[in-house]
């Protein structure tokens, strides 16, 4: 039986997963103010957004396993604290080297996720541990969506500083109450930390990560991609090797090979990829002046404003999903979610010359996302031993983030391939890379089809000190 409020705790998990999630697409509309506030040029400004992503990979997985061996609760504080830090420095920054410095110690949230899908599965009943991880993913894609909508307002009422200010205050209520409320989890994996799988793993994501977000400026045939993308293939290489053979893997690769993870974490990469780029590039695509042929000229905050359909879309279908998936399965609740971002984006490719069919595009876009999340993350806490949801809902995470980089950087290939002689993007490269988010998407839908089918009554409650081998088999 749970030993404290789960409705307290959840709360408080939501609140950090929240914000971490609004910090992720809250600077993006502001990155502008933020160039000329701190006198610098827009490549360097882009460093705010692009060290934010590499230490969310880098910190999602590791921590997610740190906390499966040391304790879920002791993991979430430090986290937790790490944000609050990492806030606060961004909003005192006199310079640009000290702001990017506080999006890389911000980034250290990214375990948040991986910890608090641990914490559910640890503390509350198994009937609910469904429903709460879908209310979890719900608030998690929604934060995504809060954070485009509110920034215009609140850098245009107040100041680009408030975008960190704010958050300081909530993720320090949020750390006091977890400190008193939130139980320590009573299974721990056995083994250590595999430091050297770590490094390995850092190393890789870094040299993945990085020329896909700056190849943009740098140039798809420049010396550093190609360089940055060979050092990543040998690391990768080196890394498998490693924990292969490790008695403590970071990364328990048996595990990632359970047939419904890796179709799982398939249909993650894939729809990663659509997702993060259409809120990368759609915002982009409305604040066009229409003199361009298409878009319509919005404001950071008009943009916003028309964003909020998917906020809303997400945060609805992730509670529902809740309520769907004992009876028709997280399966098809994955497809389905994958399959609605398709049909978006397939419509966004031949109709965007009105604003009420960006925003129904956006709505039905949010209702896949709300879907897609939730599902993805009860598969995989379904699937693995309690004594690894940390390290694996974390890999799963950071899938779903080296698709959308690999979605963004193929997008913008695409939309500034080729420019007007204004500077701006023809349409047809608008129209080419939401034709190819499409199929993205429409892959993750093929892919969750060959996830193996599994029972939602037989979640596998907390089993403590539980073996990877002794990973449940899903019935076919």
């Amino acid at each position: 039986m749970p030993r404290k409020s789960t409705r307290l705790t959840f709360a408080v998990l939501a609140t950090g997963a929240g914000v971490f999630s609004m910090l992720q697409s809250l600077i993006a509309p502001a990155l502008p103010t933020v160039q000329h506030a701190l006198h610098t040029s827009q490549s360097t400004a882009t460093w705010v957004m692009t060290a934010y992503l590499l230490s969310a990979s880098v910190f999602t997985p590791i921590l997610g396993r740190v906390g499966d061996l040391i304790g879920k609760k002791r993991t979430l504080v430090g986290v937790l604290l790490a944000v609050l830090a990492g806030c606060l420095l961004a909003a005192l920054a006199p310079n640009i080297g000290v702001l990017i410095l506080a999006r890389v110690v911000q980034g250290i949230g990214g375990a948040l996720f991986p910890l608090s899908f641990g914490i559910i599965r640890d503390e509350f009943a198994p009937s609910r541990v469904p429903g709460s991880i879908s209310n979890l993913s719900a608030v998690i894609a929604a934060g995504g969506g809060v954070g485009m909508v509110a920034a215009g307002p609140i850098v245009s009422a107040l100041d680009y500083r408030w975008l960190f200010w704010i958050p300081v205050g909530i993720v320090a209520a949020a750390t006091l109450i977890a400190l008193r409320y939130v139980p320590e989890s009573p299974d721990r994996a056995e083994g250590k930390v595999s430091w050297l799988g770590a490094v390995l793993l850092s190393g890789w994501l870094v040299a993945l990560l990085l020329p896909l977000s700056r190849a943009g400026s740098w140039g798809w045939g420049s010396a550093r991609v190609i360089g940055l993308f060979a050092v990543a293939v040998a690391l990768f290489a080196l890394w498998l090797f490693t924990e292969a053979r490790s008695r403590s893997p970071l990364i328990d690769l048996r595990i990632m090979r359970l047939p419904a993870v890796w179709t799982t974490n398939l249909a993650a990469l894939l729809f990663g990829a659509g997702m993060y780029a259409i809120w990368s590039f759609l915002p982009g695509f409305v604040q066009t002046p229409s003199t361009a042929g298409y878009g319509f000229g919005a404001s950071v905050t008009a943009s916003g404003l028309l964003m909020l359909p998917m906020l809303l879309a997400m945060f609805v279908s992730g509670v529902l999903s809740g309520r769907l998936e004992p009876r028709v399965g997280a399966k098809a609740l994955l497809t389905t979610g994958a399959a609605l971002g398709a049909l978006a984006l397939g419509f966004l490719a031949l109709w965007h010359d009105e604003q009420w069919q960006v925003a129904f595009v956006a709505g039905v876009f949010g209702l896949g996302i709300g879907l897609a999340f939730a599902s993805m993350a009860n598969l995989i806490v379904g699937s693995v031993p309690a004594g690894q949801t940390g390290a694996a809902t974390g890999m799963n995470a950071n899938i779903r983030t080296i698709g959308g980089s690999i979605g963004a950087a193929v997008t913008s290939v695409l939309v500034t391939g080729r420019l007007q002689p204004s500077g701006l993007p023809y349409g047809s490269g608008y129209t080419h890379g939401f034709t190819l988010l499409a199929v993205l998407c429409l892959g993750a839908a093929l892919a969750a089809l060959l996830v193996p089918v599994r029972r939602a009554s037989r979640l596998p409650g907390p089993v403590a000190h539980q073996e990877p081998t002794a990973a449940p088999t899903p019935v076919r």
